[in-house]
């Protein structure tokens, strides 16, 4: 499963995916409690595949460094957010080498380990990488067969 249609709600606890939309928002279900609930224009919410960290080089996608902690800690992360600071902070080095110290804060740190925390077991690495490889080959089929039903 990709990050897609998942998000963080302001001021509620979790990760939430999008199960329908309604004419001013949408609904949303908890990934911890199945739970589902109205989101409207209202709250303040962040899609997960929207979200970057600030480097030292630029910004870097949420799912790439989800990835690197997926890649890296195959046995499960040493932290949760309820580490220390340095504990943390560490963490996140040994992951993300160049990350931004300046910009990036321990309460980002501690987002991160929460919500890897969530999505470890649906983030596939391998899926991410394939949707990303079979948009444009779909297009570019869709294109010719609509192409050659109009030349009939």
């Amino acid at each position: 499963m990709s990050l897609k249609g998942i998000m963080s709600i302001a001021g509620k606890p979790g990760l939430y995916k999008v199960v329908a939309k309604m004419a001013s928002g949408f609904i949303v279900e908890g990934l911890e409690d199945d739970k589902r609930i109205p989101v409207t224009s209202t709250h303040k919410i962040s899609m997960l595949d929207d979200i970057s960290i600030f480097t030292e080089e630029g910004d870097i996608n949420l799912k790439e460094v989800l990835a690197k902690i997926k890649e890296g800690n195959a046995d499960g992360i040493s932290v949760t957010s309820k580490s220390s600071s340095d504990e943390l902070k560490k963490f996140f080095a040994s992951v993300l080498p160049h990350y931004d110290k300046d910009r990036v804060y321990v309460s980002d740190i501690k987002k991160i380990v929460n919500w890897y925390a969530l999505v470890k077991d649906i983030f596939d690495v391998e899926d991410e990488d394939e949707e990303g490889e079979e948009a444009p080959e779909e297009s570019t089929e869709e294109k010719t067969t609509e192409k050659s039903e109009d030349k009939n």
